[in-house]
């Protein structure tokens, strides 16, 4: 796990968007389908583990009462509280106490593969623990992610270690990206 935060701190040590969130009409793209991908229009607590600098928060964070993220880099959570001051942003490494109790939506874009499959493993048994009932939405890439896991074997581990708690079904498929959707608890359909 160190040589994964040494490699994220030395991405936002030379800037507080590594990936051109802001100007990037991919990214952008990628924002509109994820938030086009719930399936309610209104949440009561959500919480979004490996928010980096709150890009995507700023997408869903209206349709929230509460907006909670995590991430491992100081430097994100601090461009993340002054990109969306409504929101909450908490510095921490997963495995670590989730700083929701029972969120009714969950967030998880593009940070699976950055864990172990032990970690991978945890937070499938966190969530179902904490949250029954709650809205999960994947977003993972397809691309070489430069780390142990690629996007959608980290995906497929999630998906694996929740086993019947979570029916992951996709939702989107695009160029170099797709969503996956479900509830913690709800039958497959």
């Amino acid at each position: 796990m160190s040589t994964v935060l040494d490699h994220l701190h030395a991405l936002y040590a030379q800037t507080d968007d590594p990936w051109n969130f802001a100007t990037s009409p991919y990214e952008q793209a990628k924002f509109r389908a994820t938030r086009g991908a719930l399936r309610r229009d209104h949440y009561r607590e959500a919480l979004e583990i490996g928010c980096g600098n709150g890009a995507l928060a700023a997408h869903l964070s209206p349709l929230c009462d509460r907006y909670t993220g995590l991430d491992a880099v100081g430097r994100a959570v601090a461009a993340a509280r002054l990109r969306v001051p409504q929101a909450t942003f908490v510095q921490g490494v997963y495995p670590c106490r989730l700083p929701l109790e029972r969120p009714d939506l969950i967030i998880l874009s593009e940070v699976l593969y950055f864990l172990t499959p032990d970690a991978i493993a945890l937070l499938a048994s966190d969530l179902i623990a904490q949250a029954p009932g709650a809205e999960v939405i994947c977003v993972s890439y397809l691309g070489d992610t430069a780390q142990d896991l690629q996007g959608t074997d980290a995906l497929a581990a999630f998906q694996a270690a929740a086993g019947a708690d979570l029916h992951l079904r996709p939702v989107v498929g695009a160029g170099g990206y797709r969503i996956d959707a479900g509830v913690i608890g709800a039958a497959a359909t």
